[in-house]
């Protein structure tokens, strides 16, 4: 449970209807197994000692004995395991028929959670759980608390609150797992016994992960499976693990266990933001012994890109949209005759042109309106000049060329500068010098700057203060440069127009081109200066997005990254990453609109608000142990 991972599991063991002897025997090594998993939570099929299809023998006093026994059973089994069980049986309380769930850890029962909502088939044998909370005395244990909505809380992770509720109960208008949540509940268990029909695995699927999004849980759902009376039904075992909208894990048909990680730490860290409500203490505590899990969830290298090629096109389409819409909207507010961008031909520039061209579209402007400026300098190579200038021709924009090295070394000699000196004042005068001319000829010809960097750049300050930094509308604001490459190659899949030039821009290694090239080739990689853009867009998300520690970050890169950089690599960037995060917000601090596209955003008037001093010592000192 370091760092906040809890494993968890669904089971969903073999059964046979009415033998609560048997069906004893896998629950408990249902639980053996689970533990010996790593789980500490696990979830089992409702009404799972007697089997959900025995109809009236719920009736029979044979049976509700042999429930009760076989909960005694599992109990005796199991007493010395600290997993803590969801145990589904009818249990007779005050008079009255339940179906509930025993919730159970190291021989003890924690607490009784009967079932809320019956579908009329079950409210044949079943009472609807009671308005109030009450005590029962059951199996030589007294005063276990008996109420729908119980909450469980672990003594050592103040993070960790379970609830535990039906598959009846998901459906329900109100169910009981939003008072649990309201309550303080993390993780949210669910005991079914719900027939497979065709489209009821869509139906509970959509249930599951949208219960979890919606309470900012974690969710294990667990259907009865195998064993259950075919009479009129077939159960297919279906089990999923969900925490906050995203499905870790699922299972179906197959019975088993079903075992994931859920991230407290990143639930804490949305209710934190998201509800501003301090919880309730849990109904009942329970100890966890704490050390660290083992993770089995998939950990995706690149967050900000999605995996699934059909939703990695839809995502770069949709936000070269979105940017398009904001950067036409400002053109038509401040009655601008022309877009002027710089237009280098590397991979920053190029997504702004192809965003101000589809803006210009929307518009049903020309593209003529779009001024793109190649501004040669010291260091600029013959290849990316000519993408720029075939870019610029393919798309049909106004293309002028301004050669800046003659006004940068006249700069050099009125500042006293010698230009065989190529420190930083040698590089930013050529990005400043490059700035003058766009904000000048925007004046010019009463338009906009449009800004080129993007996200990513925003993070580790790589940009020049009032040079590259500025412009009049940054349209790559909010668009980290992982993504920014696969815009890019979207567009160049769409338009073959446009196919070669882009393709010959994707394979250019990312550079500022302020250093002269060797041979006509790139002497300045970004990527060797600062680090690989994966890591560090790896660092932003969960930094921002989630606000990890640096050695939780570190964790989780090296499961994403391990087959791609050592540990003490990652380690060697991630230092990078915080130092240059912080020492740069003054930059962020005044950067110009743009158009925010995903929920990770740097500019000081939406998601991201931090003083220009902050400190980076705490986090400095827990690099240090690392």
């Amino acid at each position: 449970m370091k760092d906040g991972f809890l494993s968890v599991a669904c089971g969903t063991p073999d059964l046979r209807p009415a033998d609560c002897h048997y069906n004893a025997e896998q629950t408990f090594t249902m639980i053996r197994k689970a533990d010996k998993a790593g789980a500490k939570i696990l979830v089992l099929p409702e009404l799972g000692l007697t089997g959900s299809t025995c109809g009236d023998l719920f009736f029979q006093e044979t049976l509700l004995r042999g429930a009760e026994e076989a909960l005694a059973t599992v109990l005796e089994a199991t007493r010395h395991l600290e997993v803590v069980a969801a145990v589904g049986l009818p249990l007779r309380v005050h008079g009255r028929l339940y179906d509930c769930a025993a919730v159970i850890q190291k021989g003890t029962i924690l607490g009784l959670v009967p079932k809320t909502s019956l579908p009329d088939a079950e409210s044949r044998y079943f009472t609807p759980a009671p308005d109030t909370r009450c005590a029962v005395d059951l199996l030589g244990q007294s005063g276990v608390p008996f109420a729908a909505a119980l909450t469980f809380s672990c003594e050592s992770m103040p993070g960790l609150t379970l609830g535990f509720e039906f598959g009846g109960d998901l459906a329900a208008l109100t169910p009981p797992s939003v008072r649990m949540a309201r309550n303080g509940a993390t993780v949210i268990g669910c005991l079914d016994a719900a027939p497979a029909m065709i489209g009821m695995d869509d139906r509970t699927r959509q249930f599951v992960t949208g219960q979890s999004l919606r309470l900012l849980c974690g969710y294990l759902y667990t259907g009865a499976g195998e064993g259950e009376s075919v009479a009129d039904a077939v159960y297919g075992a279906h089990q999923l693990i969900s925490e906050n909208g995203a499905l870790l894990a699922e299972r179906r048909f197959d019975g088993g266990l079903l075992v994931s990680e859920i991230d407290l730490s990143r639930l804490a860290h949305e209710r934190l933001r998201q509800w501003h409500a301090s919880a309730a203490p849990g109904d009942v505590s329970f100890p966890l012994s704490v050390r660290e899990t083992r993770l089995t969830r998939y950990l995706p290298a690149m967050p900000f890109v999605p995996e699934s090629p059909d939703e990695l096109r839809e995502r770069c389409r949709e936000i070269l949209l979105t940017a398009a819409l904001g950067l036409k909207r400002r053109l038509q507010d401040t009655h601008s005759k022309a877009a002027v961008v710089g237009l280098s031909g590397g991979l920053d520039s190029t997504l702004a042109v192809l965003i101000t061209a589809r803006a210009m579209e929307l518009s049903g402007r020309p593209a003529s309106d779009i001024v793109a400026v190649t501004m040669p300098g010291f260091g600029t190579t013959d290849g990316t000049k000519e993408n720029a200038v075939r870019l610029a021709e393919r798309l049909g924009v106004t293309l002028r060329t301004v050669h800046i090295s003659s006004s940068v070394l006249r700069h050099f000699r009125d500042i006293g500068h010698d230009p065989d000196l190529r420190n930083v004042t040698y590089e930013n005068a050529q990005a400043r010098e490059r700035t003058q001319v766009l904000m000048d000829l925007a004046n010019d010809l009463g338009g906009l700057v449009i800004g080129t960097g993007d996200l990513s750049e925003l993070a580790l300050g790589w940009c020049t203060y009032n040079g590259d930094h500025m412009s009049m509308y940054a349209v790559n604001a909010s668009i980290p440069k992982t993504l920014v490459r696969h815009i890019v190659a979207c567009v160049a899949e769409d338009s073959p127009e446009l196919s070669d030039v882009l393709r010959d821009v994707l394979e250019t290694p990312v550079s500022p081109e302020l250093l002269p090239a060797v041979q006509g080739e790139i002497v300045q990689k970004t990527e060797d200066l600062v680090g690989p853009y994966e890591l560090h867009d790896f660092f932003l998300y969960y930094t921002v997005r989630w606000g990890f520690s640096p050695g939780k970050i570190l964790r989780l890169a090296v499961e994403a990254f391990g087959d791609r950089y050592a540990r003490d690599i990652i380690l060697k960037w991630l230092r990078v990453f915080c130092q240059r995060f912080f020492s740069q917000q003054f930059k962020r601090d005044c950067v110009p609109d743009g158009p925010k596209v995903g929920k990770v955003s740097l500019s000081p008037r939406g998601e991201w608000r931090m003083p220009s001093d902050a400190s980076l010592a705490l986090w400095r000192a827990e690099l240090e142990t690392l």
